[in-house]
């Protein structure tokens, strides 16, 4: 089960924790951004491949994209 809280609360809890205890926090958040992240990253190339083999997009050259997002 979980609580929602305001930010503002979760702050003022995290407050009450000891320095070793935030700092472990800080690590398990960062791990779990990391991996969200990962996933995230994951999924995108998945969508992209699906939709270049499905032929919704066409390979270009490096010049051509440059040239396109330059002009």
């Amino acid at each position: 089960m979980s609580i929602a809280l305001p930010f503002n609360e979760v702050l003022e809890v995290i407050e009450t924790l000891s320095l070793d205890e935030q700092e472990t926090l800080l690590t398990i958040v960062q791990r779990r951004f990391a991996e969200r992240s990962r996933q995230k990253l994951l999924a995108d190339v998945q969508t992209a491949r699906e939709e270049f083999n499905q032929g919704h997009c066409q390979p270009i050259s490096v010049e051509a994209l440059m040239q396109e997002i330059l002009s």
